[in-house]
């Protein structure tokens, strides 16, 4: 049951998330995309940082307490997560309410097609998109981008947590949502913003090896953390805060690539919902793979071969080809 639940969830955030940058392209111009990609990276992230940082120190908070009075360990997890996750839904339910008032309603649906012209209509989109000029190089663009994100992401948390015995650092749920939700966040925030309009002066063309390195370079931060082991708050909020500006800076430029190179033409919002997927396929498939290459490796070598796993994006970046025009706003 709960499988088929989160089966549920990710469709409908799927779904969500492909309408939403298509109402995207489809309203603001190549020069406003780019001035506003920023924004529009940081809010689609916030999510993820309040749900790995955020949520995560709230229930840390709300178990010391439960632990406090009396309440039993399992039974103090359980209520602080319950807690949590009820509060959640509250705030899901009132944004869906308000969206549902505020938002415009898009004029009225089309027409309703037989099973047989959707498929055929399926067939053509999929077969325009496969057909598109540097198709090929644009997939391999997309999957070398985020491959040592896709490795690390999953471990990263793993890591923080394990004790120093086993290679980690020991934190502690509530010290993890710290980093995350309130270093991690605001900096991932400043990177996001700081990128758009840094693309929007200089065009993507221009930028986006820098963006490349930007967001690659900064996973070494976790090799240092893994080899040396550091005590200090302040040295690993700074390494997570490197790391997660790092990461803001450069995910926008991907993002905007699919937009602007990948999307369009006649089918641009299926188009764009093939490239996200293919992008998030496989950042999940290495997510996949890394939980056993890291029991292999031990953490220092797995985020030194994580290092390694990068080296393909900045050959692919330098290499990869533009179909459409990248004009700068040079106001």
């Amino acid at each position: 049951v709960s499988v088929a639940v989160f089966a549920v969830v990710a469709f409908s955030g799927a779904t969500h998330d492909i309408a939403a940058d298509g109402v995207y392209m489809s309203e603001l111009s190549p020069a406003s995309q780019a001035k506003y990609i920023g924004w529009q990276g940081a809010f689609y992230n916030l999510a993820k940082l309040v749900a790995t940082g955020g949520l995560v120190w709230l229930a840390g908070w709300l178990y010391e307490g439960f632990s406090t009075s009396g309440t039993a360990s399992f039974d103090a997890y359980v209520r602080s997560w319950t807690v949590v996750l009820l509060l959640l839904c509250v705030t899901l339910v009132a944004l869906g309410l308000y969206h549902l008032r505020a938002l415009p309603s898009g004029g009225s649906a089309s027409e309703g097609r037989s099973l047989r012209d959707g498929l055929s209509g399926l067939r053509e989109v999929i077969g325009a998109f496969f057909t598109k000029r540097h198709i090929w190089y644009y997939i391999a663009f997309i999957i070398l981008y985020r491959l040592g994100e896709g490795f690390v992401m999953k471990i990263v948390p793993l890591f923080l947590k394990a004790d120093t015995a086993s290679g980690g650092l020991g934190l502690t749920n509530q010290q993890i949502g710290l980093y995350y939700g309130t270093f991690g966040a605001g900096a991932f925030l400043i990177g996001s913003l700081l990128a758009g309009y840094y693309i929007a002066r200089r065009g993507l063309r221009r930028t986006l090896f820098t963006l490349c390195c930007i967001f690659n370079l900064p996973f070494g931060v976790y090799a240092l953390l893994a080899w040396f082991q550091p005590s200090s708050m302040w040295l690993v909020g700074g390494g997570i805060v490197v790391e997660y500006f790092g990461y803001g800076f450069g995910f926008v430029g991907l993002t905007l690539f699919m937009m602007q190179q990948v999307a369009p033409g006649r089918h641009q919002m299926a188009h764009y919902a093939f490239a996200s997927g293919i992008m998030n396929l496989s950042v999940m498939l290495t997510g996949m793979a890394s939980g056993f290459l890291s029991d292999l490796m031990s953490y220092r070598i797995f985020f030194l071969a994580v290092m390694l796993a990068t080296i393909p994006a900045f050959v692919i970046t330098r290499l990869v080809p533009f179909t459409y025009d990248d004009k700068p706003n040079d106001k």
